[in-house]
This record gives structure tokens, sequence and C-alpha cells, in this order.
């Protein structure tokens, strides 16, 4: 499991439609927040079960690989639980890589020509590349946030990313709580595809989903376990830092669980 999907009070939306370009993103006069030209890009990956050993060594070489990448502002490599789960019992198989880019030329380029990207995709059973640009962000990942550079869709899908570094003393009673809200998220109505994340086990999790609309995934924000979920975090002040951010997605290529996304 991870941090509740949404914060009701985690939210720095913008007010239109559409994707700024990066000229409006330095305009004075777009909407307040912090705001540039940021592109992310998530890798989801399933390796073959032999490739198992070569996608632990990725976890514990760390970001090294991606250095040189041009325009690369943020990388997290992660792990993710049993059958991309969020439960605490660990995958050997699926992984996760998470970037940003300064700029969406910079993220193009990764996609098609890294040598990391090309090393997991030859390894893998399924793997689905997702581009995105973020409209609503709230907190920071190792201090860094999300800077906006997409304006809120009033239609069509989004994704939504949280992670966060939860405390040491509060870890247990966390996960205490985490099954109700981890199941309602998998079989949510307008989620199409879920992903339990983390770079560390147990204390530094996240959450990758998308969503048919930004109204399913609000629906799904604030009723049942989730909802309590929400309420618990605030309650119990869980975690050292968290985030909470809503994407636009760009592109999204390839498999995830049975499910072509080309």
């Amino acid at each position: 499991m991870s941090p509740a999907i949404d914060d009701p009070q985690a939210r720095v939306d913008l007010t239109t439609t559409g994707v700024k370009s990066p000229e409006a993103a330095r305009d004075r006069s777009a909407p307040p927040g912090v705001v540039g030209d940021d592109v992310a890009v998530m890798l989801l990956v399933n390796l073959e079960p032999r490739q198992a050993l070569w996608g632990f060594s990725r976890l514990v070489r760390g970001t090294g690989a991606l250095r040189g990448n041009p325009g690369l502002r943020f990388a997290k490599v992660l792990g993710s639980g049993k059958d991309a789960g969020f439960g605490v019992r660990p995958s050997l198989t699926h992984h996760g890589l998470f970037t940003v880019f300064e700029g969406e030329a910079a993220a193009d380029a990764f996609i098609a020509g890294s040598d990391t990207l090309r090393g997991y995709r030859q390894r893998a059973a399924e793997a689905c590349v997702v581009k995105l640009r973020a409209y609503s962000c709230r907190g920071s990942w190792d201090g860094q946030p999300i800077r906006l550079s997409a304006i809120a869709p009033t239609e069509g899908p989004i994704v939504a990313l949280t992670r966060a570094s939860i405390l040491p003393h509060k870890a247990l009673e966390f996960w205490r709580q985490a099954p109700p809200a981890q199941v309602s998220l998998e079989s949510a109505q307008g989620c199409s595809l879920a992903a339990g994340l983390g770079e560390a086990p147990l204390l530094r999790q996240a959450t990758f989903s998308l969503w048919d609309s930004v109204a399913a995934m609000d629906a799904y924000a604030r009723q049942g376990a989730h909802q309590q979920a929400i309420r618990n975090s605030a309650r119990g002040h869980y975690f050292s830092e968290s985030m909470f951010v809503r994407f636009v997605p760009l592109s999204i290529r390839g498999r995830w669980k049975g499910r072509s996304f080309d």
C-alpha cells in the first residue's frame, strides 16, 4: 500500500482545459503555482522470471545508470508488491522507473533511445510506458516538487501518483490499516491501471493509477475504505514527507496486467 490516492486538502489545480505550451508555462499571466515545463515518464515492467536477479541489480544500482540522459531532472528506480499490488510482500519481477525531464523533447528522446529503457524492455514479459504532464501537485519527493505544465482537463483520462515516506514508529499502525484501501483501488470503477511501487520496503511507498476521468477518481477518493484511509492518515500523522500529483497522460504505450494500451 501507499498513501491515499488523493488528499482533498492537497490540490493546486489549474482552471482551464488543455496542455500548456512551454511558452505559456513561463508567462507571468499563467495560473498561480509551481509552473515549468516538466514532462514525466513512468515505466511499469514485469520482467521474465529468469531476469529477476537482473531486476534486483537495477534496484541496488539506483539511478546511476540514468546519468547522462539530457534534460533529466529527477529519477527513481522502484520495486513493487506481489503481482504489482500494494501489500508488504515484495514482487521479484515487477518494477517501476519514474523520471522527470525538462521538456517533452528530452522525454521523447529518453523513451526512444535510452539504454535503460531498452534493457528493461528486452527482459520484460510486459512493459508499459506512460508520458505525462502534471496539472496538480502538492508536496515533494526528496524535496523536489513536480512543476505544473498542464491545465486541468474537463474530460478524458487522468493519472494519479501518490508517494510518502512513512515514519518508522508509525509503520506498523499504517500497514494494519492498508488492506481495505488496497482492495478497493484495484477494483474501483473507472480505474484502468494501478500499481503499488516503493523505493524501500515498508517505509517509502507510492501508488500510480490511470483513471477514465476526473469524476471517476473523485468518486473513488471520497467513499468507502479510501475515504477512511484519508481520515486515518490525517489523524495518524504517518508521513515525514508526501506528494500527491495529478497528470494529463500524453501517451500510453505497451501492455500491463494483460491489457494493451497501444
